[in-house]
C-alpha cells in the first residue's frame, strides 16, 4: 500500500499565518480528509515562546524588537525561546502517529534522525545531547525541535539554521540555554543552500517514514 506526504512550500510566510495553517491541516488530518503533510517555509524575524517559556530568557528590549523588525508570538508548542528567520528552513510535519505505529519518543527520535543525515549529507556531523532537545555540532546548537501532538496528529516542528543572520539569537537565550551556543550550515559547507536542504529534507523524511509517493503542493 502506498503512503502519500503532501509537501506544502510556503516560500516566505509569516508565524502567525502558518499557525493558523498548520492547525487547520491538523484538524483535516484529524478527520482524515488529508493524508500526512510537510509544511516547509521560511518566516521572517520571530521569537516564539512555548509553554515552557521563562521570561528572563527574553533579552531583547521594546526597542532592540523595534529595530530590528522581530516579532514575539506565544505559541503552545513545547520548549521555552526560540528564534525563526530568513535562511531558516522550517518544517512542520502534519503526521498521523497511529498510523506510523510509533509512540511520541519514536517520532521525535525520527526528526532527530532526519536532521542529523541531512547533516551528514554535507559532511557536518549532527548530534544528540542528552537532556537537552535539538541537533548540536559540538556544543553549538544548529537546528531547534519543538513539537506538539494532539489526538495522535502532530502539528509544529523542527528549525534549521542554513544560512540564518545569527546574531538575532543574541536577543534571546536559545531555549533557555546560556552556556552553549548556536550555528549555521553555510559555516560549516558553503555548499548548503535552503533549496538544496530542502530537496535533502524531503528524502530523508520519505525515506525514514516509509513515504511512497509525494504530492507536491503550492
Amino acid at each position: 500500500m502506498s503512503k502519500i506526504l503532501n509537501i506544502i512550500n510556503l516560500g516566505r510566510k509569516s508565524y502567525n499565518e502558518t499557525w493558523d495553517f498548520q492547525k487547520k491541516l491538523h484538524e483535516q488530518r484529524i478527520k482524515n480528509e488529508i493524508p500526512d503533510s510537510l509544511i516547509l517555509v521560511e518566516h521572517p524575524h520571530v521569537y516564539t515562546l512555548g509553554k515552557n517559556a521563562v521570561a528572563s530568557n527574553m533579552i531583547a528590549s521594546e526597542e532592540y524588537l523595534k529595530d530590528h523588525g522581530v516579532e514575539v508570538v506565544n505559541v503552545d508548542r513545547g520548549g521555552d525561546i526560540t528564534y525563526h528567520g530568513p535562511g531558516q528552513l522550517v518544517g512542520y510535519p502534519i503526521f498521523h502517529l497511529k498510523e506510523h505505529k510509533l509512540s511520541v519518543r519514536n517520532y521525535v527520535d525520527k526528526i532527530e534522525e532526519i536532521l542529523i543525515q541531512t547533516l551528514a549529507d554535507y559532511n557536518i556531523e549532527g548530534k544528540q545531547i542528552d537532556g537537552l532537545t535539538g541537533i548540536w555540532v559540538e556544543k553549538q546548537k544548529i537546528a531547534a525541535i519543538g513539537l506538539r501532538i494532539s489526538r495522535w496528529v502532530t502539528y509544529h516542528g523542527f528549525a534549521l539554521n542554513i544560512k540564518t543572520d545569527l546574531s538575532l539569537f543574541n536577543g534571546i537565550i536559545p531555549c533557555g540555554i546560556s552556556d552553549k551556543g548556536v550555528t549555521r550550515m553555510i559555516d560549516l559547507n558553503k555548499n548548503a543552500t535552503l533549496e538544496s536542504v530542502k530537496k535533502t529534507i524531503i528524502e530523508k523524511i520519505c525515506n525514514v517514514f516509509g513515504f511512497t509517493d509525494i504530492n507536491n503542493i503550492k
